[in-house]
């Protein structure tokens, strides 16, 4: 029977919604401004469904851990590490020398990005990791796709053995990313298990002659579409792609935040989630324009945490607008949805029309991670 290290970062993600673009270093800010955890809900979405698997569990005391599995109807467990009431990445890496020195098979975490740093600064290329995606960016290759896949991916190898691959772990620079700066960095390869359609790339960044004049295209495309229908708001999600739709508005657009633009003219810029609600109170329509994340597949859920299901239910589902370059489409072999809501995930169905050009769409698949188990 194979043993599991699971370690939870509670703070995960707390920024996301309330449009800090990041929690290291902002927790209190977050709770300031009315951030609620959101990752043992996460885990425990991943742990109700592997509960009648045969794994062993080794873990951390309280809400690192021991929380969720019991609220998960897991028992048998062994906590092998103690944090202190208010955890930090050290107690991260602490665990996962826990872990280590008990034998494990794998190392299950729930976090972001900084949280799978960590573990990889104690386990390199040793132990597998598998992430519950619960941080606001996410650009690493070791998150399944959505919490119910990682259950699918550990399941997979209950009886036999995990399929393993070489994962990037990425290194985002989180004051860069607030400043609208995408500082991502390769930190190392981790082993990491897999199953097709169930595990998100690494975020990849296209730049070349053919990727301007597709954002070009895409964007004079997407602003015709504005001007031509003045009584729909239209809130824009982040990207270069996205910023071209602002640049033939004449609009200016924040980089890495969600902007709401009416009748061409802008109309409230850098929008966190209470923001978006507020402009969708009214009776008015609305629609929501995002790009999908290059290579990773990542349509909502990586660094779009202020679009919630809240939000998403506001909008409706059939007037969200992706939009990439075929560069961009063809680097990516499947696209995922991870709103926080299977229902509202499976609503989305198997394909999206994705916009790659001026009055041209491709149809493109939409992952097998978002299927209920």
């Amino acid at each position: 029977m194979k043993t599991i290290g699971f370690v939870v970062n509670p703070v995960a993600g707390m920024g996301g919604a309330v449009g800090l673009k990041g929690t290291d270093g902002k927790v209190g800010e977050a709770f300031r401004r009315g951030a609620r955890p959101m990752a043992a809900s996460r885990a425990r979405e991943t742990m109700e469904k592997l509960k009648n698997a045969p794994f062993r569990y080794v873990t951390c005391s309280g809400p690192m851990g021991e929380d969720v599995l019991t609220g998960a109807g897991i028992s048998g467990f062994r906590v092998v590490y103690r944090p202190p009431p208010v955890t930090t990445a050290v107690d991260t890496r602490e665990a996962c020398r826990a872990f280590l020195r008990n034998g494990v098979d794998l190392v299950l975490f729930c976090g972001g990005d900084g949280t799978a740093r960590d573990l990889y600064d104690v386990v390199s290329d040793t132990i597998p990791l598998l992430g519950i995606p619960a941080g606001v960016k996410m650009y690493s290759a070791v998150f399944a796709v959505n919490p119910v896949a990682a259950a699918e991916i550990l399941s997979s190898g209950a009886s036999s053995h995990f399929h393993i691959r070489d994962a990037e772990v990425m290194d985002v620079d989180e004051e860069a990313y607030r400043h609208g700066e995408l500082k991502a960095t390769l930190y190392g390869y981790a082993k990491s298990p897999y199953l097709p359609g169930l595990v998100q790339g690494a975020k990849q960044v296209f730049e070349d002659q053919d990727e301007d004049l597709a954002k070009a295209g895409i964007g004079q495309f997407i602003a015709e579409v504005i001007r031509g229908t003045p009584d729909i708001l239209y809130i824009i999600g982040p990207g270069s792609t996205t910023g071209a739709i602002a640049h033939e508005l004449g609009v200016d657009k924040t980089l890495l935040g969600f902007d709401a633009i009416q009748d061409g003219r802008m109309v409230a810029s850098d929008l966190n989630e209470e923001g978006m609600l507020a402009l969708l109170a009214g009776e008015g329509r609305a629609r929501l324009v995002i790009s999908i994340i290059g290579a990773q597949g990542s349509v909502i859920g990586r660094g779009t945490q202020q679009v919630s299901p809240r939000v998403l239910r506001k909008i409706g589902i059939g007037n969200v607008i992706v939009i990439a370059t075929p560069h961009k489409l063809a680097e990516t072999p499947l696209l995922f949805v991870d709103t926080g809501d299977q229902d509202l995930d499976a609503a989305f169905g198997e394909y999206l029309s994705v916009v790659s050009g001026y009055h041209i769409a491709q149809r493109k698949k939409i992952g097998s991670g978002n299927a209920p188990m």
